[in-house]
């Protein structure tokens, strides 16, 4: 039989072949040799990549680190904070104003402290639950403001009468105390933060505690406090007896609340401080216990307490204003009641008449 007259023909280039196109060198943004597509260069050897290219690779791995540790901080926060039902609608109740407001209190349960831990923060042993600090926290357009309501102001308490705003606390806890705080200063409460002695304490200690420079000595034997004039460091134990401090302070309860706000300020100024920021060595430790410390209405969510922060550090840096509501009598005794608190009804409307519009408020100078 004859043989056949063809024989067998190499593939054209142009064929085609997909395994023959996506293997030949085509010399497309290759260089010579064509190797440069994958890699590689004409003798064989893998290409490696120029400085500006690995600093971008470290660069965008490094992003993308920081954006995976950002989600998983973001989630840890929101897990660690404490919640309870703090804020509710009633009839009557104020209607919302602009920017936001903030009841900011400070518990002195000593219900979870040890008699030893009792007896080292000087607290005693009083079962009741009250209050050592109440202010109103405001940031919007204006401000931030802090305005500290003394413990023993004389409002109408929902259900008791008029009475001391503490009272609110002692008998309904923070629902009635909101309630209370709204209707005596016709303020929409949004958002509701609270923190007790040992909350405290370990959120000063996880800073490597904080410096408060004070104008004259200080001893209250009751809160443990004794200092000298003149500025120093203060661990948790020492600050919280300098926030309670007050039978000594001729001021009373307001010189305490002055206090309040003055180491509240320098707290909130280191921890949103550089050394502290920057350093997640330092930073992880007081967001653990300030977040751990903080107990926080249902609907707070970490962006809130972050502008929370934001907006105590920018009152520590000057910013905004920090004052105490207008009073006229500081120290009026009635009977069963003891020493309460009335304020100036004129000077507190102005003032918080001024935060529902968000404009710069009476005290603050600059009106």
């Amino acid at each position: 039989m004859d043989q056949p007259s063809w024989s067998p023909q190499p593939p054209s280039p142009e064929g085609t072949s997909t395994l023959y196109r996506a293997g030949r060198g085509s010399g497309r943004g290759s260089g010579s040799g064509g190797g440069g597509r994958w890699g590689r260069r004409p003798d064989g050897r893998r290409r490696r990549l120029s400085w500006p290219k690995r600093i971008a690779v470290v660069l965008l791995v490094l992003v993308v680190l920081a954006v995976a540790g950002g989600v998983a901080l973001y989630v840890w926060a929101g897990d660690q904070v404490r919640r309870t039902d703090a804020v509710a609608d009633y009839s009557g109740r104020p209607s919302p104003g602009k920017g936001t407001n903030w009841l900011l209190v400070g518990s002195d349960s000593r219900e979870s402290l040890t008699p030893e831990q009792r007896e080292r923060l000087h607290v005693g042993n009083d079962q009741g639950l009250n209050t050592d600090t109440i202010m109103v926290l405001h940031h919007g357009d204006s401000g931030p403001y802090l305005v500290s309501l003394p413990r023993d102001s004389y409002v109408a308490v929902p259900g008791h009468g008029r009475n001391k705003v503490n009272v609110a606390f002692a008998e309904g806890g923070p629902k009635l105390l909101t309630r209370t705080v709204e209707q005596a200063t016709g303020l929409r409460i949004e958002r509701y933060a609270e923190v007790d002695f040992l909350g405290f304490v370990k959120v000063v200690d996880a800073l490597g505690g904080v410096r408060m420079c004070l104008d004259k000595p200080l001893k209250d034997e009751k809160s443990g406090a004794d200092f000298r004039a003149g500025c120093q460091e203060m661990d948790g134990v020492r600050a919280l007896a300098y926030v309670r401090a007050r039978y000594t302070d001729p001021e009373g309860d307001l010189g305490r609340v002055r206090r309040q706000r003055q180491l509240i300020g320098a707290l909130g100024d280191k921890m949103l401080g550089a050394k502290v920021l920057l350093n997640p060595f330092a930073l992880v430790p007081a967001l653990d216990a300030a977040l751990s410390a903080l107990t926080v209405d249902r609907a707070a969510g970490v962006p809130d307490l972050a502008r929370l922060g934001w907006s105590m550090k920018k009152i520590a840096d000057g910013a905004g204003a920090a004052t105490t509501v207008p009073v006229a009598n500081p120290g009026v005794n009635l009977g069963g009641l003891g020493d309460v608190v009335e304020w100036d009804e004129q000077g507190a409307r102005r003032l918080f008449q001024a935060l529902r519009e968000d404009v710069p408020i009476p005290t603050s100078g600059n009106n």
